[in-house]
C-alpha cells in the first residue's frame, strides 16, 4: 500500500510539472496565518499503551508559487504534542506529557483547480523543544517513586519516559492534503495532515530502557492568507 501511495504521488508531481513547462506562469507570493487541532502520541519501544492527546497549534506561512500547479510553502508554528497514557479502568493512574514545540516544515505545494483547488504538501519538518508539562495522579507518582528507589544504579527502567526530555531537538517528515477556497477576501485552506517524527524525545543508547520514542501527530488546520504579488 506504501509502495502503491508513493508511486502516484510522483506520477502525479511529474504529470503537473511537465505540464507547467507548457505555459508562461508568472510566479506568485502569498503570506497568511493558520491553526490546528492536534492528535498526538510518542512511539516508544518497548510499546507504552496511550490514547491520542489534544493539543493546539499555531504560526505563520510564506508560500512561492514558481511554477503552475507547483509551489514551496514554508511555515513556523507552536505546536502541543505528547502523549496521554491509557490504564485500566479500575486503575487510580493517570499520567499525560505535554511537549510544546518551534516546528518549522519546509514543504513541496503542489495544487491542481482553480477557485477551488486540490492541494498536497510534503516535506521535511525540524523542531525545537521549548518547554513542557505533566500531570501525574498521586497514585502513579507513590509507585514510580517506589520503582525507582528500588532500580539499580544504572539500571534501565520503565519510569526513564516520566523523566525530562533529553532532546531538545527533533526532525521527520509531514505531509497533507485538503483543498484550498479562492476567495476576494484571500484563500482559505482546509488540510489534513500526518507527521512521522525521526528522532527521538529521550536518549536510545544501550544502557536506556527505550530504543525508540518518536513523535507521531496527526492535525486538522485551517490557514488563511493573501496574495503580495
Amino acid at each position: 500500500m506504501k509502495r502503491i501511495f508513493v508511486f502516484f504521488t510522483i506520477f502525479f508531481v511529474v504529470v503537473l510539472w511537465a505540464d507547467a513547462q507548457k505555459n508562461t506562469f508568472k510566479p506568485e507570493l502569498y503570506i497568511g496565518a493558520g491553526g490546528g487541532y492536534m492528535f498526538a502520541k510518542v512511539d516508544f519501544q518497548p510499546k507504552v499503551s496511550q490514547v491520542m492527546k489534544n493539543g493546539v497549534s499555531g504560526g505563520i506561512s510564506a508560500k512561492y508559487i514558481s511554477e503552475k500547479y507547483l509551489g514551496l510553502l514554508v511555515e513556523v508554528n507552536f505546536a502541543q504534542r505528547g502523549w496521554k497514557e491509557s490504564f485500566d479502568a479500575n486503575s487510580d493512574y493517570a499520567y499525560t506529557r505535554t511537549l510544546n514545540y518551534l516546528e518549522i516544515p519546509l514543504m513541496t505545494h503542489v495544487y491542481a483547480g482553480n477557485k477551488v483547488r486540490f492541494i498536497f504538501n510534503i516535506g521535511p519538518q525540524i523542531g525545537i523543544l521549548l518547554g513542557s508539562s505533566s500531570d501525574m495522579s498521586q497514585a502513579l507518582k507513590e509507585y514510580v517513586d517506589a520503582q525507582t528507589a528500588s532500580a539499580e544504579e544504572g539500571e534501565p527502567i520503565p519510569e526513564q519516559r516520566y523523566d525530562e526530555a533529553n532532546k531538545k531537538f527533533d526532525y521527520g517528515i509531514i505531509a497533507g492534503t485538503g483543498l484550498q477556497f479562492k476567495t476576494g477576501i484571500g484563500d482559505f485552506d482546509l488540510e489534513g495532515r500526518y507527521y512521522f517524527g525521526l528522532g527521538d524525545v529521550f536518549n536510545n543508547t544501550v544502557s536506556d530502557y527505550y530504543s525508540r520514542s518518536a513523535h507521531r501527530v496527526i492535525e486538522a488546520k485551517l490557514t488563511y492568507s493573501i496574495k503580495i504579488f
